[in-house]
């Protein structure tokens, strides 16, 4: 159990999720709930898209064959699910079932920003999009795209798809990005970038124009902002996942969720050391609230660390939190 300041406190439900028999996450990149609380794990196991009701029980599956890489969720308020493609540079939306209704980008073909994973970082910004990593919507239903592992931008796009206007350039002043992981848009138009490479959150109008940025936030990997303006964080820390010449502090933090307000105060924040112990995490890459305030953790733990021994290969990587106050 975890509490802080506003007294939020959150218990972690062991083995939530029920999996059909000889199935497998692999590792859960996103998470996110619709409208009915229905869980969508975007996992990069034989069954990218593999959806439960709020109790773990097992409903359907999808994506079989359609992903190379999958990275980032998104779902809207009319139940419209965003799926964001690393490896494949393209952004998907389906139905609640699977129907794919619309693709942003071009399939296979990142733009040119002279970045070479993993060996030269982003030279330039450009375009549309080089493995990008996450969406989000606005308030009037544009949608807001961070396109980061190969690129340093933030793209806008019309409800309808239509690309309206990007910001952003590799670099750590104001408005600059390393790696633009996350990203996530309030009810009044203000967007919050995960620039995790620079170890901290910018916020920006809008229209792209930088307001401030939080620094107390350990390589933040995702956020989500629930209905009652509670903003989670989850923190990779420094011991999963560091690119090539990152920067980081003299410790090792580990990984942990945060749970700020809107104006950056932190709430509640939570993990421990052991990132395999029930509660803690290795490498937190999704997160997300459902209507009821409970909180839903996804992480990359194989990749991150796992095919390097670093943790073992049966190391969770989807969480339940119920929110008991």
């Amino acid at each position: 159990m975890a509490q802080g300041r506003n007294k939020l406190e959150y218990e972690v439900v062991k083995g939530w999720e029920r999996l059909p028999e000889g199935w497998s996450f692999v590792e859960v990149a996103g998470v996110a709930t619709d409208s009915k609380d229905r869980v969508y794990a975007f996992n990069r196991g034989a069954h990218p898209m593999i959806i439960f009701d709020r109790d773990g029980k097992f409903l359907n599956a999808w994506g079989e064959g359609v992903f190379t890489n999958p990275h980032g969720i998104f779902i809207g308020p009319d139940d419209r699910i965003y799926c964001a493609d690393n490896f494949d540079h393209t952004v998907r939306i389906f139905t609640p079932d699977g129907t794919l209704l619309q693709t942003l980008g071009n399939k296979g073909q990142p733009s040119d920003t002279g970045f070479k994973a993993w060996d030269i970082p982003v030279q330039r910004a450009a375009g549309p999009f080089n493995m990008v990593t996450n969406v989000a919507l606005g308030p009037n239903g544009n949608l807001y795209v961070a396109d980061g592992y190969g690129n340093a931008r933030v793209h806008v796009f019309s409800s309808t798809g239509d690309l309206l206007f990007s910001w952003g350039s590799p670099g750590k002043g104001p408005g600059q990005f390393n790696l633009p992981h996350a990203i996530a848009v309030d009810r009044r138009g203000k967007v919050y970038v995960a620039d995790r490479e620079n170890s901290r959150v910018q916020i920006f109008t809008a229209q792209g124009e930088y307001v401030t940025e939080w620094t107390h936030v350990h390589r933040p990997d995702d956020l989500y902002i629930d209905a009652d303006e509670n903003l989670y964080v989850a923190e990779l820390g420094f011991r999963a996942g560091v690119m090539p010449g990152a920067s980081f502090p003299a410790h090792a933090p580990h990984a942990r969720v945060s749970v700020l307000t809107l104006d950056g105060e932190v709430q509640t924040q939570f993990g421990e050391a052991d990132g395999c112990a029930p509660g803690n995490f290795f490498a937190p890459h999704g997160i997300w609230a459902d209507s009821r305030g409970d909180l839903y953790v996804s992480e990359v733990n194989y990749s991150a660390g796992g095919r390097r021994g670093l943790v073992p290969l049966d190391c969770h990587s989807l969480q339940k939190f119920v929110r008991v106050r």
